[in-house]
């Protein structure tokens, strides 16, 4: 049986999410299909999730972003619009993506910021590019933490669970 996701999807969350292409084939080196890629990505910001940053690399893809709703909605609605205008646009045929998707609920800030330098350098790191800010193919529409995101446990809620735990281990 396949284990659930959390129970918590929807815009109360941003997620890093990773996917990669068919067989890890190089895909988006060719210029057509990384510019489609982006395309389709921009094309559903703003209703099928809030996209704050993205960077396409040869075979991978990984978004920073908040779904309008499920998070299987919104990367649904990449794979699946990119796989539709692949093939409607450019004649393509066979699978494009790998099955299924990796995501990580961003917690606070701190991870916030960890997962955007990822994005930023990824490109430098696959020795595609030696900066990051020349490499075509990212982005970082909205990329300040998104007022309203709260983690799970709050600051506070981890400062009386301490003073809890302080003072029980005291006697």
């Amino acid at each position: 049986m396949r284990p659930s996701r959390e129970e918590i999807r929807s815009s109360e969350s941003s997620y890093f999410i990773s996917t990669q292409t068919y067989g890890r084939r190089s895909l988006f080196q060719v210029e057509k299909y990384a510019e489609l890629m982006v395309d389709v990505l921009k094309h559903y910001d703003g209703t099928g999730y809030m996209l704050h940053a993205y960077v396409v690399m040869p075979d991978h893809l990984h978004v920073l972003l908040t779904p309008a709703g499920a998070i299987e909605k919104s990367v649904q609605l990449i794979k699946g619009g990119f796989s539709f205008r692949i093939k409607q646009e450019h004649g393509m045929n066979g699978e494009i993506w790998q099955p299924g998707f990796t995501d990580h609920r961003i917690r606070d800030g701190e991870d916030w910021e960890r997962h955007l330098n990822y994005i930023q350098l990824n490109p430098v790191e696959a020795r595609l590019i030696e900066d990051s800010l020349l490499y075509k193919w990212m982005g970082f529409p909205s990329s300040e933490f998104p007022q309203g995101l709260k983690p799970r446990i709050s600051e506070e809620q981890n400062v009386r669970a301490e003073a809890r735990t302080l003072h029980t281990n005291e006697h």
